[in-house]
């Protein structure tokens, strides 16, 4: 699904086919192995092994959302930030500030987009996370994709600012 802003693309994200293997192999390769430590090594109690069942179990489930997730990628707009299926993070207007410091709380190869006004939460593993004021960008993205767009966001809240 794509609408009039994103006719004027300014940056993209696309999480590259090695890292998605990479992220979805990882987060596979740990439920099976809780699985299998429940049923080859099973605990003590049988409270515990259900557990470690459920925690597989949470790890697929994680894993199977994380690669439907890192299917799509990001587009920056002038009028926001989107998936390209079209779903909207943020509006340009709804923007603070960009922080991608060392000492951010940010995901790995990413950047924190700070809100003017809370938005609903979302989460989409291996690309992009929403709570309160926060967008969190980054996982499976390319650091030099993901600097190239918070450097572009940073560029047109600072014009946006000056006028």
């Amino acid at each position: 699904m794509i609408d009039q802003g994103q006719s004027t693309r300014l940056a993209s994200i696309t999480p590259s086919a090695p890292r998605r293997v990479f992220a979805v192999g990882v987060m596979g390769c740990l439920g099976l192995l809780l699985i299998l430590l429940a049923f080859l090594r099973p605990p003590a109690s049988f409270p515990l092994q259900l557990m470690l069942i459920l925690f597989g179990m949470v790890a697929l489930a994680g894993c199977v959302r994380m690669y439907n997730a890192t299917s799509r990628g990001l587009v920056l707009s002038a009028t926001g930030l989107r998936d390209t299926e079209g779903t909207l993070l943020a509006a340009l207007a709804d923007i603070d500030k960009v922080e991608r410091g060392v000492f951010a709380f940010k995901p790995s190869n990413g950047f924190v987009l700070r809100l003017k006004a809370p938005m609903p939460r979302a989460w989409q593993p291996g690309l992009w996370w929403r709570l309160g004021r926060r967008i969190g960008v980054g996982g499976v993205i390319s650091g030099a994709e993901g600097r190239q767009m918070a450097d572009m966001i940073a560029a047109r809240l600072m014009s946006r600012d000056d006028q």
